[in-house]
């Protein structure tokens, strides 16, 4: 009786490489040994439709959650073969993996098509492998998601654990040096939104003006260079300090490459300083050029322009503040005799000059910024942008009515008072219901007069109207708001501009025959005024996110805002199952932006934070993993996980600030 052939003994280790290769090679086998399998493979069908039937049952227990058994990820990976011979191979392996027990995990596995897991073993890179779309239920009817994550791959249901990371020591300033290169990423990926994608959108339909195209390239480009270079040294450097042995010394250090390009960003000041001109050149041409009119509005409906336009234009001295924020924070880490520590001081010292150089500058800028933001969401206003004039609040109020009690939305300027509406349609724009003067404005409460909960009175030359605010707190912000910017209307002239934590900067005084850049501006944009339902309103905006939550936003806000964003990889938690998804998350204009990776170019979705607390998770939430956060608004909530203790701590930090600043109320009152 002739002797089956055998395969020769293969490693665990082999097996694997083999699979993660995607390929599976087998051994020569003699005839007898076919002819048997063959005949064994008569029985095949009965036994396949045994095993599918018990994997539909699998996968309703593992549904209902009765399937305690995660999945071993490093031996359940799929090849990108679908052949015949590479599937039961698969399923061997996958037999020897402890969670085989379970036949919804091997249904998981079997049915997962050619190519959607990766071919490739895991990265330790923080490039996650995976996205998960969210569910209807989850996003609910308010605006929290915008766009939906509808085309972020297939949902992962397992609970596996994420290799846990050996950090180079417990130091601090590793994970400060981690958020620079975090940071970086981002601000790169923001500078290419003007250096690539606008740049390509507007040669391709020859938009610009040559005169406009070679003052906003040659201010930006030149600062995009160096920070490329920049971020080539930064993630050399964490890649030594990362190292597992020998990063210790010079390797663990980073004071010298902030150093050094914090001097040539000094020779770039003349480019900062042209960037309100860049700002006020664009916004008259796309007022005078309809072809690039056309472009700007395409543009800044794409996803890749998840901002308005305008905000790109003040990145570049805005990120100087994160420069000094966090060498600030590496600076207070280090004692006086490490060696990193007298660059990190000498590179303080210079962005230091260069902030107080360019305050006044930037926060210019960024009333600029805001006006003409507003002058594209509002109808009825043909010039809003006119010299002296600056932006204090904007947020929503339920005015008093002959019907009751209707939703306004208020902004607030240093000399007049705006309340406008909302159309039907939801994209539509605010339309202006009324205009108050701030002289000879006078602002009481009146709740017990009115019995109408935290409202208060605004008499005005032409009109006296009572309004109501979500909450006191609310109501306090309004009236304090109002009566300062009323105060400081008296005398004729508008309020200095002022950052929190620094100086006031009072407008510099200009020459007789200087022309102010507000009445460039207010002379183009009085021209010609968009009808109402042309522009479409950003989901994730400002104004729109106050309309829905109930709540505003100062300028005092914005500012505070400018000094906290932040990037970095986190895990949020899915809704029904103890899985986690990795998400690249970067936090700006109080919202949360998800990316599949760093390396993406738009956002799968975004989560205005206007209105959410920010808070540990309870014992009745179930969550035991550590340096985890709980946001929550009424009735969404979302956990996210953190790498380590700083970063925990500082997503907490900077979601706070965008949740209960000073300078804005906090969350409104829950609905009954």
């Amino acid at each position: 009786m002739a002797v089956l052939g055998r395969r020769p003994p293969r490693s665990r280790g082999a097996r694997s490489a083999r699979l993660a290769s995607g390929s599976v090679v087998s051994s020569p086998r003699s005839p007898e040994c076919r002819a048997a399998e063959s005949a064994a493979a008569s029985s095949l069908p009965r036994f396949r439709k045994v095993l599918f039937i018990a994997s539909l049952w699998g996968v309703f227990r593992f549904q209902r959650g009765s399937c305690p058994v995660p999945p071993c990820r490093s031996d359940c990976e799929r090849p990108n073969a679908a052949a015949t011979p590479v599937r039961r191979t698969r399923l061997r392996h996958t037999s020897r993996c402890p969670a085989f027990r379970c036949p919804s995990l091997r249904l998981h596995v079997r049915a997962c098509p050619p190519g959607s897991r990766s071919s490739n073993p895991r990265p330790e890179s923080h490039v996650p492998d995976e996205s998960v779309a969210l569910g209807p239920a989850e996003r609910g009817s308010s605006p929290l998601l915008s766009p939906v994550l509808s085309d972020a791959g297939q949902a992962r249901t397992d609970d596996e654990e994420e290799p846990k990371h050996k950090w180079p020591g417990a130091d601090e300033a590793y994970f400060i040096a981690k958020e620079i290169l975090a940071t970086e990423r981002t601000y790169l990926k923001d500078l290419e939104v003007i250096t690539v994608w606008f740049r390509s959108a507007a040669v391709q339909e020859d938009a610009l003006p040559a005169g406009l195209s070679s003052l906003l390239f040659s201010s930006i480009d030149p600062i995009y260079e160096l920070h490329s270079g920049f971020l080539r040294e930064l993630e050399q450097r964490l890649a030594l300090w990362e190292r597992p042995s020998g990063a210790t010394g010079s390797r663990q250090r980073i004071g010298d490459v902030l150093l050094r390009n914090m001097r040539q960003l000094k020779q770039f000041t003349g480019h900062f300083q042209r960037h309100d001109e860049v700002l006020m050149e664009l916004e008259k041409a796309a007022k005078r050029v309809k072809k690039l009119e056309a472009v700007y509005k395409e543009f800044e409906l794409q996803k890749v322009c998840y901002l308005p336009l305008s905000s790109f234009l003040l990145k570049p001295t805005q990120r100087l503040l994160h420069y000094r924020r966090l060498l600030g924070r590496l600076c207070g880490h280090y004692a006086p005799g490490h060696p990193d520590f007298a660059d990190c001081r000498d590179a303080l010292t210079v962005i230091t000059e260069m902030t107080a150089m360019l305050r006044h500058s930037l926060v210019r800028l960024e009333n600029l910024q805001k006006l003409t933001e507003l002058q594209r969401d509002l109808v009825g206003v043909e010039s809003l942008i006119a010299p002296g004039r600056e932006f204090i609040r904007e947020g929503c109020l339920h005015k008093l009515t002959k019907k009751g009690l209707q939703q306004r939305m208020f902004f607030l300027f240093s000399d007049m008072l705006l309340y406008t509406s909302r159309g039907v349609s939801g994209t539509s724009r605010f339309r202006t219901r009324g205009l108050l003067p701030l002289r000879g404005m006078l602002v009481e409460a009146s709740e017990d007069a009115r019995s109408v909960p935290h409202c208060f009175t605004i008499y005005a030359a032409p009109k006296t109207i009572v309004v109501a605010a979500s909450s006191q707190l609310e109501k306090e912000k309004w009236m304090q708001d109002l009566d300062s910017a009323i105060e400081a209307a008296k005398g004729g002239g508008a309020t200095p501009l002022e950052l929190p934590g620094s100086v006031v900067c009072t407008p510099p005084r200009r020459s007789s025959d200087e022309v102010p850049l507000e009445q460039e501006l207010a002379h183009a944009h009085s021209t010609r005024s968009p009808p109402e339902g042309q522009s479409t309103l950003r989901a994730n905006s400002t104004a729109h996110v106050c309309w829905c939550r109930s709540t505003s936003v100062s300028r005092a806000d914005h500012s505070a805002a400018v000094e906290n964003q932040l990037s970095g990889y986190l895990l949020r938690k899915f809704k029904n199952s103890n899985g986690w998804q990795k998400l690249w998350v970067v936090f700006t204009n109080f919202c949360l932006f998800f990316y599949k990776t760093h390396q993406d170019d738009h956002p799968l979705a975004s989560l205005p934070l206007l209105g959410y607390r920010v808070s540990v998770p309870q014992e009745a939430d179930g969550i035991l993993k550590e340096h985890v956060f709980k946001l929550q608004f009424k009735s969404h909530v979302y956990f996210f996980r953190a790498e380590s203790k700083y970063t925990f701590g500082r997503w907490m930090e900077v979601i706070e600030s965008a949740s209960s600043s000073p300078g804005r109320a906090g969350p409104p009152e829950e609905e009954a």
